[in-house]
């Protein structure tokens, strides 16, 4: 829907819509304010599925941790310090996965490729801008189309189903936190487990441990397993995101060697860019800027979110 002023073309690459210019959903109209303020929740049922199955690894690693292994230790200290480090990680852990879920990644609105919004972008004559064709929306610059959130995605690096969203411009953060501390709590429990093999196998099976020797090597090798596979996928994915923020460069633009018409930030710029600010321990807090909305169990048709 072309004006006098400019064309639009219905292509997804190369966009020359910069992120600076992007649409504001929150100022064009009362619905698309609504809408800018809904809690963001992709009803994938793959996704759904890794979600909660993330969950319930991480309780079950929580359970052999605190009734396994620490309880029955007659170290009281051993016991306590390891107790909250491993809780704390675990709740550091599932807080930013819950927020990396449940956070717009930055979706371009949908449909707003229309003549008024055209006008207001006060574009040059001759000027050419892209539309997505998948859900008519004009593309800012660095965004991608996802066919899982049917949306198109600012600064897209991937859709992963262990947190039932993409890892865009606004979850970047919490998905790295996540990660973080999903490795940092593998790692822990690694070395309790062999800690607790060693204690096991120095004294008596029947006393340390409140459940019977089979279980206990059962549940501690489950554990040793769940472990190994957790912190290879997420140290993995923890040095792939920061290499990529360090760039300035993410993972779609990567493996599509797309050449670069931005101008990269320098490492620490892109550092801050995502986290926010300069460094400080405020960085490893996944709860910052958080705020309670009150859900509705509305959800619109055709849209992939739940409102608010």
């Amino acid at each position: 829907m072309p004006s006098s002023g400019h064309r639009l073309r219905d292509v997804e690459h190369h966009p020359l819509l910069t992120g600076d210019d992007s649409y504001d959903s929150a100022a064009s109209s009362p619905a698309e304010a609504d809408a800018a303020d809904r809690v963001w929740f992709i009803r994938d049922g793959c996704g759904m599925t890794c979600a909660v199955l993330t969950w319930l690894l991480v309780l079950y690693a929580d359970f052999v941790v605190t009734f396994v292994m620490l309880l029955p230790s007659k170290d009281f200290w051993y016991s306590v310090v390891n107790g909250v480090v491993f809780n704390c990680l675990a709740v550091l852990a599932l807080s930013s996965h819950l927020r990396t879920m449940l956070t717009d990644p930055g979706a371009v609105p949908k449909g707003n490729a229309t003549k008024e919004y055209m006008e207001s972008l006060q574009l040059k004559p001759g000027e050419v801008i892209y539309k997505c064709p998948k859900c008519c929306c004009v593309k800012p610059e660095r965004a991608h189309h996802c066919s899982i959130c049917k949306r198109c995605i600012r600064k897209m690096d991937h859709h992963c189903p262990w947190v039932n969203n993409c890892v865009g411009e606004k979850n970047q953060r919490f998905f790295v936190l996540f990660t973080m501390y999903i490795a940092l709590a593998s790692v822990h429990a690694l070395v309790l487990c062999g800690l607790q093999f060693i204690a096991c196998v120095r004294g008596q099976w029947t006393e340390c441990s409140d459940f019977s020797p089979p279980v206990t090597v059962i549940l501690l090798i489950f554990l040793c397993l769940e472990g190994l596979l957790f912190f290879t996928f997420t140290a993995v994915m923890f040095g792939t995101q920061i290499h990529s923020i360090c760039n300035d460069e993410t993972e779609i633009e990567r493996l599509k060697s797309e050449k670069p018409t931005w101008e990269r930030r320098l490492r620490w710029e892109g550092m801050k860019s995502v986290f926010g600010g300069p460094p400080s321990l405020l960085w490893m807090n996944p709860f910052v800027g958080f705020r309670f909305r009150r859900l509705q169990t509305r959800p619109r048709k055709g849209a992939p979110e739940f409102s608010v």
